[in-house]
């Protein structure tokens, strides 16, 4: 008569056991329903610190309203700039200029005149002759010492893929860029 409960047998005396520990040690309960409160209890959100964005100058030219050197933080894109210029003249060419570009130091960001043969660009070179390594087109990449198309065309690649280039020594992570020609390079980039 037994014989079909006998497999319920040992869980139902270890849940009896149980109930009676639980019901004569009441101190040990309370500990163990405080821990499981502590537990339960919503933790207090970490606020992390939010690092400020460095202050960068640009320089605004052409079919803006108002031309000039603007401070922005350096996580600003080349529309806040615009924007802070008193934005596009009418017969600015919008299509000419990358709005969604991050601004970096020295940016000069020039806006052309609609029909004009001038394209609008961001320059790559800063006065000093310096290829802005960050924003040169792969003709201007080109005309550095030990540079030649495919090595630009990687240099262009790399930096869509991985955004912009933060020291010199990011060269060399790409394809065909080695401590040599990193060398015959640094005289004559700028990174930022």
């Amino acid at each position: 008569m037994l014989e079909p409960f006998k497999k319920y047998l040992f869980p139902l005396i270890i849940i009896v056991l149980l109930a009676v520990f639980l019901f004569f040690n009441p101190d040990d309960n309370e500990n163990v329903v405080s821990q499981t409160k502590e537990i339960s209890e919503p933790q207090e959100k970490v606020v992390e610190e939010q690092v400020e964005p460095e202050i960068v100058m640009v320089d605004v030219k052409g079919e803006v309203t108002s031309p000039g050197v603007y401070e922005i933080a350096s996580d600003s894109r080349v529309n806040d700039v615009i924007q802070m210029a008193g934005g596009f003249t009418n017969e600015a060419d919008k299509t000419m200029v990358n709005l969604a570009q991050k601004v970096q130091d020295e940016m000069v960001i020039l806006i052309p005149e609609t029909g004009s043969e001038a394209s609008g660009s961001i320059t790559q070179s800063n006065g000093d002759g310096k290829v802005r390594i960050n924003y040169a087109e792969q003709s201007e990449i080109e005309t550095l010492n030990g540079i030649g198309p495919s090595k630009a065309e990687a240099i262009i690649q790399y930096r869509e893929e991985n955004g912009l280039f933060k020291s010199e020594e990011d060269l060399l992570n790409v394809p065909g860029v080695g401590e040599k020609t990193l060398e015959s390079l640094q005289e004559d980039i700028q990174v930022p």
